[in-house]
């Protein structure tokens, strides 16, 4: 039966093929059937015209020697056809390729008309060579364009029929016409175009693709209401990010649908199509430059490199896994607590990278023996550190667990690195570092401080310096870094055995000792913690939107931004820097969550409300990249900068790490006191000047 059927199967689809490959030979076979009657009309017609369309008029020899050299150039017209594929083409997509064949076929075979009939017959009329080419090339193109022509007319009463949308391009350039072709021609489009918006005054006024530039951007409105426009299409991929900001920030009170081309690489590969075009995301209104790096120096520091990324199922570190997944590691090791978000980052890069070589695995930053374990196992030669408590008010009430967390975590992992030779550690962190209002930013300037201390003692060799923090070793025996195991083991679930580290064997290393720096930026769009995934949700539910305060603002970048210059930041380390990214102006939260509400097709308090909660536990009105202390200084990449790291006594801040790690495990409720005594640039709620006391 089953052997049967696949018979059945396969002798079907050879019917198929079969029919479908004597249709286009049918309409060859027409073709060449006109053909031979078109170039001798053609050629015919040059000769009647000669003599005023008197047939009785026309000379005998002239007559005799056009009849007698017929056959051979019929002939020779099929053969030119058919090496320039005029009979196997599919005429419904001809174009400009399609005609120049044509054309060089016809200028061929007039070569061979004029130089055989004169060598054979004697020369003809001047009028009959010229008049004969000319109509030959017309009934040649026409009956095959008009395949074309057939074709567009009944997409285009299809579209007519489908179209629900009517739109407006911006950019009457290279781009804002393959869009306009594609509309006027695809059968999947569902949008009108009906005008062309573009700023270069001697656009205005003409037609492009049968649709007419109207005017500039002071004229969306008025055209948006003339021509009924509930779409608008953004066809400008070079534009600078301010331009495309200040045109979009027009077209957004218009409340159409805002599609937009992501960018200029598109144009340069001809890949522009709608279905490359994206809806409009609040961070295109950003107006900000995209942060370029320099991705050679990226490819040569990652490649044949073993790099951990911890947390690397979070929203930055997952895009860190794509990134370096794309610059041929020698290995790629996963670290996350999370196993859900492991587990579909694992999945992804296993489609995308064939080759990767991929290692996830699960376990804790707090976990000292599961951290050296790891190290031990892999060597790596690079740690991305960004596993870390991120949200702001959840931390406020559970301070304890961002030390744990975030600032032992840190430290267990910095200190693996420098034990098992890692040549770089590159901590994730936050402006919120910077004159810190709440525990989060200030655990996160404890882990600056961390990796500039680890930064130090790696240099200078002072293992000795660094404290147990129920991890490691406080006391230095014979050589070796010793402490109690009991303690070591309650808190780590470790051997005697391994907590016993040789200081000559770190000492020893090839390497010239690791190289520990921070990277700090701002508020990343699209991430889990990111306000956008909240407002989204808030309008799809019809609102409202809730806004803490109408005066707090924040600097925003993507994620594709933050993680290249975290990858850029590698690149340029020598140890203890701080690097920062001039992320631009600071965005009012009220302002975006009014654009992303008008993004949404609704207007804000109308349709949408909007409710101001208040600041919640820990938060200040604006976000600082720097300390006043610190100083700025220029990278070769003029949107990163390197902050002055502030000198602090070592040996004084480890010992009290040691103090604070302990009291974090005891779940001390005195753990803010004793980090802002660490922190001397802490001020908890309501003691900043950028915290407003009027929300409370």
């Amino acid at each position: 039966m089953s052997k049967k059927t696949n018979k059945t199967t396969t002798e079907d689809s050879y019917t198929g093929s079969r029919r479908h490959l004597q249709h286009w030979v049918i309409i060859a076979f027409y073709l060449i059937i006109y053909d031979i009657v078109a170039v001798n009309f053609s050629w015919f017609l040059g000769l009647l015209l000669r003599f005023d369309m008197r047939f009785s008029s026309i000379p005998q020899n002239y007559f005799n020697a056009f009849i007698k050299f017929a056959p051979f150039y019929t002939a020779f017209c099929v053969l030119i056809f058919y090496i320039f594929h005029l009979y196997n083409s599919l005429w419904r997509f001809a174009s400009i390729s399609e005609l120049n064949r044509i054309s060089a076929a016809t200028v061929i075979a007039t070569l061979f008309q004029i130089f055989g009939i004169t060598f054979l017959f004697g020369r003809m009329p001047m009028s009959y060579y010229i008049i004969g080419c000319i109509v030959q090339f017309c009934l040649v193109t026409a009956v095959r364009f008009s395949f074309r022509y057939v074709s567009l007319e009944r997409v285009r009463r299809t579209q007519n029929e489908k179209a629900i949308h009517n739109a407006m391009v911006i950019g009457a350039g290279a781009a804002g016409q393959m869009i306009l072709r594609e509309l006027k021609t695809s059968t999947e489009s569902t949008a009108r175009p009906c005008c062309i918006i573009d700023d270069n005054p001697n656009k205005w006024g003409r037609i492009m693709e049968g649709v007419p530039v109207v005017g500039g951007r002071e004229n969306i409105l008025e055209n948006v209401e003339k021509y009924n426009i509930d779409q608008i299409l953004f066809a400008i991929p070079s534009a600078h990010a301010k331009e495309k900001r200040d045109i979009l920030n027009i077209c957004k009170e218009t409340q159409c649908e805002l599609r937009s081309l992501p960018g200029t690489y598109q144009l340069v590969n001809g890949d522009v199509s709608l279905s490359k075009m994206k809806p409009v995301a609040v961070e295109d209104l950003l107006g900000r430059e995209p942060i370029k790096v320099n991705m050679d120096e990226i490819f040569q520091y990652l490649k044949g490199k073993t790099i951990l990324v911890t947390g690397g199922g979070g929203s930055i570190g997952s895009e860190l896994c794509r990134q370096i997944a794309s610059h041929n590691p020698k290995q790629l090791i996963i670290f996350d607590i999370y196993e859900n978000n492991a587990y579909d980052i694992e999945q992804e890069l296993k489609r995308k990278y064939k080759d990767l070589n991929l290692k996830v695995l699960i376990g804790s930053v707090r976990d000292s023996r599961r951290i050296n374990m790891v190290f031990e196992q892999y060597h790596p030669d690079i740690v991305y550190h960004a596993a870390a408590h991120k949200h702001v008010p959840l931390m406020e009430t559970s301070p304890n667990e961002a030390i744990k967390n975030n600032v032992i975590g840190t430290y267990k992992t910095a200190y693996a690195a420098m034990k098992y030779g890692v040549q770089r550690f590159v901590l994730i962190s936050t402006d919120k570092a910077v004159n810190p209002t709440n525990i989060m930013g200030a655990s996160k300037r404890l882990c600056e401080m961390v990796v500039q201390s680890m930064d130090a003692i790696s240099k200078a060799g002072r293992i000795d310096l660094l404290p147990f923090l129920h991890a490691h070793m406080d006391k230095v025996i014979d050589g070796q870094l010793a402490g109690d195991p009991l303690d070591h083991m309650a808190a780590d679930g470790m051997s005697a055995e391994d907590s016993v580290i040789n200081i000559e064997s770190i000492r020893n290393k090839d390497h010239k000792g690791t190289q520990y720096v921070a990277v700090r930026f701002g508020n990343v769009l699209g991430s889990n913690g990111s306000v956008i995934p909240l407002f989204r949700k808030q309008i799809e539910a019809g609102g409202p939107v809730t806004v803490t305060h109408p005066d707090i603002v924040r600097y925003f970048m993507t994620i594709p931004e933050a993680v290249s210059l975290v990858l850029q930041a590698g690149t340029y380390a020598w140890g203890g820097e701080i690097f920062v990214l001039d992320m631009g102006e600071a965005v009012k939260i009220d302002t975006l969550a009014r654009n992303l509400i008008r993004l949404s097709g609704f207007e804000p308090d109308v349709d949408i409300q909007l409710e101001y909660t208040g600041l919640r536990p820990g938060e200040k009105l604006y976000e600082e990249k720097l300390m006043a202390e610190e100083g700025i200084k220029k990278t070769d990449n003029e949107l990163i900068h390197i902050g002055k790291p502030i000198p602090f006594d070592t040996e004084v801040f480890l010992k009290q790490l040691e103090k604070l790690a302990k009291a974090s495990y005891e779940n001390s409720d005195h753990i803010v006191e004793m980090v802002e005594e660490i922190v001397t640039t802490f001020h908890p709620a309501g003691e900043h000047p950028c915290y407003d006391k009027r929300a409370n």
